[in-house]
């Protein structure tokens, strides 16, 4: 889960990283009523979960609360990069001697974790890390080791910070690992990391990722969650215990493992490109235990998709033979005939596997409607797309 700047902010604050104080408004009004009790110039800062808000206007300096409300009414609703902007925080101004950059992340190649640390941050720093990849420092941390003081000044010392607040930056860098694992993230960024005319460290932004594996550690990131944003079939199916993730395409997914589904989505693709461009409609996978109720819930999930016009169920039976899995799709229509929701979009079916013979048996005599089976990957992904590009 991505965070709002504000909301990264927070953590940092309840984890003893220094940043300045602020609250977020959703109308030009009560921008203006923070600006009044901030009593000083502050700046309105598009709340987004995206990169580019300073260069697309989302960020500006108000001289007085008057000003707050006016920049405010220019931000709010402002579409950036396809993320409409519901709310600003509103926060002092700072002046800035220098602009540093920080981060820590999950390096999933490698598997560890890697700080990046550079003495050049800013809105530019995806330019440098292209054009000049030797200013951007990146140490990898040992996970069971971890970032203490020693380590930290290390991570400074790479990033090239200037000695006048190279201590002050490891105490930040170690506060901000603090955060880092306290909160289960795989991203922690400040950019810009800012020095004041006092030597002071701040970290002016923030940009946090949460694991949602780990959710179950923190049932108050729950209230992280901004619904109104969220997509709604992704809440539905959160709310299922489903692994969904909306796309946008015509071919609804439901595969058995992470990699089949992934493998589905590839193929969809290929054959949807001599058919004007079908695409998969989303990522679904069901796990090894395909039961009726999960079976009905993704179908259901994936009906409801407006944009779905054919479904692909690709299943590889392992531990789940396919015969149960065939048993869960009748009972599946069944369970969804009795909730008023029948099929009725066609739904193309490959079952390979643990008793791949039985499974296509079962749904050869159970006869559904609109159900098709296709005994090969290649040619059901092919099949699904034509059903699809025929609904248009």
């Amino acid at each position: 889960m991505d965070l709002y700047e504000y909301q990264a902010k927070d953590l940092f604050a309840a984890h003893g990283v220094p940043v300045l104080p602020g609250s977020v408004a959703d109308t030009p009004d009560q921008a203006r009523a923070v600006a009044e009790e901030l009593g000083q110039t502050v700046v309105v800062k598009a709340q987004v979960k995206t990169g580019g808000r300073g260069k697309a206007g989302g960020v500006k300096l108000a001289d007085d609360p008057a000003d707050a409300r006016t920049k405010a009414e220019a931000i709010l609703g402002l579409d950036i990069k396809g993320h409409i902007v519901r709310r600003v925080l509103v926060t002092p101004a700072s002046d800035i001697a220098e602009e540093y950059y920080f981060s820590f992340l999950l390096d999933r190649p490698n598997r560890t974790f890697l700080a990046m640390a550079s003495a050049e941050g800013g809105i530019d720093i995806e330019q440098l890390a292209v054009e000049r990849p030797e200013a951007l420092a990146k140490v990898p941390v040992d996970a069971i080791v971890g970032v203490d003081l020693a380590k930290a000044r290390e991570i400074v010392a790479a990033g090239k910070f200037p000695e006048a607040v190279a201590d002050q930056a490891a105490e930040v860098v170690v506060k901000l690992w603090e955060t880092f694992v306290a909160e289960d993230a795989t991203l922690v960024e400040v950019n810009p990391l800012v020095r004041d005319p006092r030597d002071k460290v701040i970290a002016l932004d923030g940009k946090v990722t949460l694991d949602d594996n780990a959710a179950f550690r923190h049932p108050g990131h729950a209230d992280l969650v901004d619904v109104d944003a969220e997509d709604p079939l992704e809440a539905a199916a959160k709310a299922k215990d489903l692994n969904y993730v909306k796309l946008d395409g015509q071919v609804g997914i439901i595969g058995n493992g992470a990699g089949l589904v992934m493998s589905t989505l590839d193929v969809v693709a290929y054959a949807g490109e001599d058919l004007g461009g079908v695409r998969p409609a989303n990522f679904l996978d069901i796990g090894g235990g395909a039961s009726a109720e999960v079976m009905a819930n993704g179908l259901e999930i994936i009906l409801s998709d407006r944009d779905v016009r054919s479904v692909f169920v690709n299943v590889f039976g392992g531990i789940t033979a396919c015969d149960a899995v065939a048993n869960g799709i009748v009972q599946a229509f069944q369970l969804l005939g009795s909730r008023g929701d029948a099929v009725t979009k066609p739904i193309v079916v490959r079952l390979d596997g643990n008793n791949a013979d039985e499974g296509r048996r079962i749904l050869t005599d159970a006869a559904l409607p609109g159900l098709t089976q296709v005994d090969t990957m290649d040619n059901a992904a092919r099949t699904a797309a034509e059903l699809a590009a025929q609904g248009a």
